[in-house]
């Protein structure tokens, strides 16, 4: 026979995990109107985390999803995406557990490097004085470890190969990623399975509105990568 007290401490703590989600999805269409209404950025709302009985898993239903509730929900996902305040808040309205994707090659480009490179390029960058947009910080995942994601004005993706190459890095010799035309990040609080939340190594402010050009940022970034590079094979030969 179960005690009345197992019963209200078993609702009590219904409450609290609902109370929590709330509060959470409140943060989610808060942070999305946000986006679009003071920095003009288009919004789309993405897949979403399932929590039920047992761990949490992806609304796309793959068991094995790499980025669990942090992905397009479909393929048409550029389609459904906006900088209007209102209908944001709509989409968020009508499913509050929605990711935050943010795509990219419109209002911005992205440079994705590790966590550790970010960190050692952010602080190099900051004692030049260089001007420096908002950096996302992502956590890790299987076969990933954290990132810094570094938000530059958009049509970077193309020359980064060129920029890299002028700098004496080779196709593939560093561990960056360029996110362009038709390519997303996502933006904090969204959670990515049970990995962590994206959050702002340097969030968004009136100081920082005005994005750099990726050539005035990539020196110091790529600088950072190469020191965590590997070797080549034949470095020791």
């Amino acid at each position: 026979m179960q005690h009345v007290e197992d019963t209200l401490g078993a609702t009590r703590q219904d409450e609290r995990t609902e109370t929590g989600r709330g509060s959470a999805r409140d943060s989610l269409l808060t942070a999305a109107v946000t986006y679009a209404e003071e920095r003009h950025w288009e919004v789309s709302p993405g897949a979403w985390l399932i929590e039920d009985d047992g761990p949490p898993h992806c609304s796309c239903g793959d068991l094995a999803c790499p980025m669990p509730g942090a992905h397009p929900a479909t393929r048409d996902w550029t389609r459904r995406s906006s900088s209007g305040p209102g209908v944001v808040r709509r989409w968020w309205t009508e499913n509050p557990a929605a990711s935050i994707l943010l795509p990219t090659g419109r209002s911005f480009d992205a440079i994705d490097v590790p966590e550790v490179a970010g960190c050692l390029a952010l602080a190099r960058m900051e004692r030049m004085g260089l001007q420096l947009g908002p950096v996302l910080a992502m956590p890790g995942g299987p076969g990933r470890g954290r990132r810094l994601v570094f938000l530059v004005l958009p049509g970077a993706l193309s020359k980064l190969p060129e920029m890299l190459r002028r700098l004496g890095w080779g196709a593939g010799r560093l561990d960056l990623v360029g996110h362009g035309e038709g390519g997303w990040v996502v933006a904090p609080p969204t959670r990515i399975g049970g990995f962590g939340y994206a959050q702002w190594a340097r969030e968004p402010t009136k100081l920082n509105r005005w994005l750099p050009e990726a050539a005035e940022v990539i020196n110091p970034i790529a600088y950072a990568c190469g020191r965590e590079a590997p070797l080549p094979a034949d470095a020791g030969q």
